[in-house]
Parts: structure tokens; C-alpha cells; sequence
């Protein structure tokens, strides 16, 4: 076989729900308290998964995380039975209580940061699980997420996967949506854009103002150190504070890659043009194939809402690339032209627009890049992988299982509901089985 990049994507879970808990993310912030969808959102996921099977690529799968998450509550304090925790934090702390509650793990753009063997100097795939820091609903994810990758990933041979980085705003670490690999083809040496938004270190560095910056250059340097990459590998740039200012709360808001092309919005890094030099002088095999999108074309508020630059940019076997984008896109007229205008362009290879209905993430500020993580895999680690790469006949099986377990609509009001824990633990139980992960949850490990 031979090597491929392999799209894990995670699989929303039964709490999914518009808390709003994300400042900064302007779609989070607009349908706080809306009604949700758990069934709609991850049959919609699914459905991708299944569209980009059906185009020849071989994807993953990462299951949900246990929520509402017990041990945080008990953590801070909270006593008595199942039952009576939820109350109470649903009368004393309702934030809280939403927060330990949030499916944002089905955005698996942020689970971990992975180097692939050909780039790594032990000739091993590592994978670092992000620390997440930066929000407290999303800093609570990484142990369950390094369990869930060291059972997929658990061939040392092969794989390591790491602990995440030291939890403080110095390593402030928000996985695959601030890094993209660069290559003439996924199985040639690659180069790694990591993209920050501030220096721990440097207090007189560029530094938005409205928003936080949640990715420091300190953890993309510590990444790139544990990984084995070496500095001729690696390209650090600083995102532009502006756009941050403005909803970009991530790079995978306003730049997308694959192999030697980069598709970014001119106002994407504080220093385009040094960028583009640096990642062509150190490009190996290949000239870099850089696809701007400029201010006239598109602002950077319609390049939010549409969420143009977080589609998926895949590479077909035909040689040619298609970009997954949310059906957000379509219908923005300059989001439309945009993309015809690429598409046209015989300087990339672009050539296909496949259109993905993704209501239920991308009101909650996820589109079809967040819901995914790249990992590279050479024919040899695609057999040596344990469990997660997606069939035909798993993805039925995962849809029945959704439609049994996942309610068609939640709120806020729900959260505190015993009923909906017990319905969420039994169906991830029965999720480890059909993907067969082994006891990844806390309450199955506790014996809760």
C-alpha cells in the first residue's frame, strides 16, 4: 500500500449543544443557548465521512469524549450521587456545568499536532495531543484524547504518542489548526508551518487586542523539538493580531494546505511576503503553489462567516486536489466567486468543489477542517494502526448507532438531566466496543 494522508475525523457526541463558551469564535458567540441537534450534527459528520470514502480517501475515525464529564465536577467540589452533582451544578453553576458538558472534541483539528515518519528523525509518526488551554471547557479533553490515540496509535515500533504539553499559557497549544505540512507528496519530506499568535517571552510583540491569542510560538518550538523535526524543517509564523481581532481564532480560519499549495487570505500572517520566502527556501522537492485570496475578493468577516479557508484540501487520485466546503460557501456570492475563480485557475491544482451541508458544527464555529486531523501513513503504519479507519459497513453500523442513542434536539435546560448522562455513558461504552478502543472513558475505568 501506498502512503496516504488519512482524515481522522472526530465524531460529535450526544451532549453536542450552543453554550457559547468559546470567546472569540464569532459563530459560537452568535447561537449561544440556540437549540441543538446531537443526531443531526453527527449524522452530518458521518455523511462527510462517507462522501470523501466515496472519493477515494481513506478515512478515520475519533470517537466523543465522555460528557458531562463527572471527575471535573467532583474536582471542584461538587458532592453526592450523579443525580445531585448535576443538580446542584445546574442551580449553583450553570456555566460550569455547561462546560464540562461541550462536545467541542468532535473538532479534531485540535486533538493532537502529528509529524509523520518521513519527517521525523527516529523514522517514527508522533502525535502530541493539545493542551487546550485556553478554555477550560476544551482544557479538560487531553487525557481522554491521548488514551483514545494510544489505542489507535499502539504500535511503538511504528508510533509515539506523546503526553501533551506543561497546561500553562506558556505553551498554549491548540493542535493541527495551527500547523500545516507542506510536500511535493505526502510520502516525500515534508516542511511544517506552524502558525502562532503570540510570544510568551516577547512582551513587545504584535499581540491582538479584543481576543486572545491562543497558540504561542514557545509550543510550536517544544512541538517541533519532540517531534525530532530539525529547524531547516520548520517555518514559525506569527498570525496578523488583526484578524484574531476579528474571529480568526485559529490559522485554519484563514489558510489551508496541502502538499505544495497554500490557499490563505492576504491578510492572514503579519508578514505574508517573509512567510511565502521562507517556506520556499526551505520547501524540499517542490516549489510552493501559493493561492492568495485578496481583501477585495473576500474580507475577513465574510472569510469567517463562509468559512472558505476551512475547507478540506485533499489530493485525488488523479492527481488533481478538491476542496470540502461548507454549503456557508455557496451561499455567499463573494465566497462562490472566489472559489470559481480558483478552480479556473490552471496555475493549482484545484479542480473540484465538493459541497458539505454542516449546519450543526458550523453554527457552533466548526467547519469541515476543524472536524478533522491529517495523519500520513505509509502502507506498512496503515496496517500497524489498532482500530479507527473507517469501512463502508463501519460507517453503518456508527450510523445506527447514532440514530438509537442521540436525541434529536438539546438545550441547556437538558444538561442537568441524569437521563442524559446515563444515555451518553451507554452509548459510548457501546461505542468502544464497535470500534473496539478498549476502556478509554473514566466511568469505564473507575467502574462508575
Amino acid at each position: 500500500m501506498k502512503t496516504v494522508e488519512v482524515n481522522f475525523d472526530g465524531l460529535v457526541g450526544p451532549t453536542h449543544n450552543y453554550a457559547g463558551l468559546s470567546h472569540g469564535n464569532v459563530a459560537s458567540q452568535q447561537h449561544r443557548h440556540s437549540p441543538a441537534s446531537p443526531r443531526a450534527a453527527a449524522l452530518q459528520g458521518l455523511a462527510k465521512m462517507r462522501r470523501l470514502g466515496e472519493m477515494g480517501l481513506v478515512q478515520g475515525v475519533l470517537p466523543p469524549h465522555e460528557r458531562p464529564h463527572m471527575p471535573t465536577l467532583h474536582r471542584l467540589g461538587f458532592r453526592g450521587n450523579d443525580a445531585q452533582i448535576l443538580a446542584q451544578a445546574a442551580r449553583e453553576a450553570p456555566s460550569l456545568l455547561a462546560a464540562v458538558s461541550s462536545a467541542a472534541a468532535m473538532w479534531a483539528a485540535n486533538a493532537a499536532t502529528v509529524s509523520p515518519s518521513a519527517d521525523s528523525d527516529d523514522g517514527r509518526l508522533h502525535v502530541t495531543p493539545a493542551n487546550l488551554n485556553a478554555k477550560f471547557h476544551r482544557s479538560i479533553e487531553h487525557p481522554t484524547t491521548e488514551r483514545a490515540l494510544r489505542a489507535l496509535f499502539s504500535d511503538p515500533v511504528h508510533f509515539a504518542v506523546h503526553e501533551a504539553l506543561p497546561a500553562s499559557p506558556h505553551f498554549g497549544d491548540e493542535g493541527a489548526a495551527n500547523h500545516t505540512r507542506l510536500c511535493a507528496a505526502h510520502g516525500a519530506p515534508g516542511l511544517h508551518l506552524f502558525v502562532y499568535g503570540r510570544e510568551s517571552l516577547n512582551d513587545r510583540a504584535p499581540a491582538p487586542q479584543r481576543y486572545p491569542a491562543r497558540q504561542t510560538r514557545e509550543a510550536c518550538q517544544a512541538l517541533a523539538r519532540r517531534h525530532g523535526l530539525e529547524p531547516e524543517q520548520c517555518v514559525f509564523a506569527q498570525q496578523n493580531p488583526a484578524v484574531i481581532d476579528k474571529g480568526v481564532f485559529h490559522n485554519d480560519v484563514i489558510a489551508v494546505g496541502n502538499g505544495p499549495v497554500l490557499l490563505y487570505h492576504e491578510e492572514a500572517f503579519l508578514d505574508s511576503d517573509a512567510v511565502l520566502r521562507e517556506i520556499n527556501e526551505k520547501l524540499p522537492d517542490a516549489q510552493l503553489l501559493p493561492v492568495p485570496v485578496s481583501v477585495g475578493e473576500l474580507d475577513v468577516e465574510e472569510a469567517i462567516s463562509s468559512y472558505l479557508f476551512n475547507s478540506q484540501l485533499v489530493s485525488l487520485e488523479n492527481g488533481d486536489m478538491a476542496l470540502i466546503v461548507p454549503q456557508e460557501c455557496q451561499d455567499s456570492v463573494r465566497a462562490r466567486e472566489v472559489l470559481e475563480r480558483i478552480v479556473r485557475d490552471n496555475s493549482n491544482p484545484i479542480r473540484r468543489l465538493e459541497i458539505m451541508d454542516l449546519k450543526q458544527s458550523m453554527r457552533n464555529g466548526g467547519g469541515p477542517a476543524c472536524l478533522r486531523l491529517r495523519v500520513v501513513l505509509t502502507g506498512t503504519e496503515r496496517q500497524a494502526v489498532s482500530a479507527g479507519i473507517v469501512t463502508h459497513d463501519l460507517l453503518g453500523q456508527l450510523e445506527s448507532w447514532v440514530d438509537r442513542n442521540y436525541r434529536d434536539e438539546l438545550t441547556q435546560d437538558d444538561l442537568g438531566d441524569p437521563a442524559l448522562l446515563d444515555e451518553s455513558r451507554s452509548a459510548l461504552d457501546e461505542l468502544t466496543r464497535i470500534l473496539d478502543l478498549g476502556p478509554i472513558y473514566d466511568f469505564q475505568r473507575s467502574g462508575a
